[in-house]
Parts: structure tokens; sequence; C-alpha cells
């Protein structure tokens, strides 16, 4: 009888163990999958350009916290290094020059809206840089009132984009097809709307890396 009960008990602690390394084995298998899914953007850059004030927060820290837990690198560049201000009090150091940034180093160029933004509307250096980043298929996106300088750059003419809605018309006199919707993406161009858009901005510039 005693024999019965210790077989039974010895049967009892190896299924006991053979499960816990099942379970151990799930567990590892989970922790690979979440670190494929944070990686999924390993290898990327993207360079987002902000104003040197006024800049809006979210714009820039969400998509940046998006692309970022996706493994991509993210930098910020100004026209200046100084530490530039968000219009909602964010404190940021540009990690380079508007003036250093070659299409070909980025997959990405993002120029990121607020009142700010209109520094850029006008700036022909950048309006080239821009052209070039089309030529060389990289993704170019912006949003709020930054899609102007997209616009005055000449490549959303015969493209879909949006705006902030006070400035629709500027993109329409350039060609443009202005949708009002909140992210608007025509092959590597993406726009968006404003600041409740900056998430969903964040996710359309993600999927177009991925591709």
């Amino acid at each position: 009888m005693r024999r019965i009960v210790l077989s039974i008990s010895v049967l009892a602690v190896i299924g006991a163990l053979l499960v816990g390394c099942k379970e151990e084995k799930e567990e590892v298998q989970i922790s690979k999958e979440e670190v494929t899914e944070q990686n999924v953007l390993a290898g990327k850059k993207i360079v987002m350009i902000i104003a040197p004030q006024n800049f809006r927060d979210e714009e820039l820290l969400e998509p940046k916290r998006i692309l970022t837990e996706r493994g991509a690198e993210v930098k910020v560049a100004s026209a200046s290094l100084e530490t530039a201000k968000g219009m909602l009090g964010a404190e940021v150091k540009p990690d380079i020059l508007v003036s250093e940034i070659k299409p070909e180093d980025w997959d990405a160029i993002i120029l990121i809206g607020g009142t700010g933004a209109s520094h850029y509307w006008n700036d022909f250096s950048v309006h080239s840089m821009l052209n070039e980043a089309v030529k060389q298929n990289r993704i170019v996106g912006a949003i709020c009132i930054a899609p102007v300088t997209l616009a005055n750059a000449g490549i959303l003419s015969g493209k879909k984009a949006t705006v902030y809605s006070s400035e629709a018309q500027k993109l329409a006199d350039k060609g443009a097809e202005c949708t009002g919707k909140e992210v608007e993406r025509d092959v590597n161009i993406i726009t968006a709307s404003g600041p409740p858009a900056a998430r969903r901005f964040g996710e359309a510039i993600a999927q177009a890396l991925m591709e």
C-alpha cells in the first residue's frame, strides 16, 4: 500500500514538473512574440522637423513614441540646436539642424505642426530637400499646418492630402485634393489634420515603414 502511495506521489511530482516546463516554454514564446512586435521598425531611421518655437507638443511626442516603441531610430531636427519649446510647454533639444538633413540617410522625413510650423512654409532649402526625398521614394509626412510646406514645395499637386482646416485653401491653390480627413495617405506622402490625429498619424507612418 505504501509503495502504491509513493508511486502516485512520484507521478504527481513528475506531472507537475512537466506542466511547469510547458508553461515556462509558453512564457518564453510569448516574450519572443512581444519582442518581435516591438522591433518591427528596427533599422528604420526617421527625422522629425520642429519649429524653433511653438511646435505642437503631441504632434511630435505621440508619433515619436509609437515609432520608437517599435524599434525605429527617431531624431529631431530644427532650424536651431537651441532647446525648442512647444505650445503646451514641452522642451526638446534638437539632435540636428534641418540644413543637415540628407534624404538618403532617412527612411522618413516628418514635419510637425503648431503655429511655429509656418517657419518652413517658404523655406526653399527645405522645399528642395523634400523634393529630393520624394524622388528617392522616402516617406514624407506633415501634420496640422505643416502640409502647407509640402504644398509650397510642389509635391502635393495632384495628390490627396489633408491639413488643419484653416489652411485647406492653401493646399487647393497648389493643386492638392484636400480631403478633410484626419489622416490621408497618397503613396509615400502622409498628411494629418492636427493634434487629435497625432496617434493615427504615427500609426500611418509606422504602417508605411513596414511595407
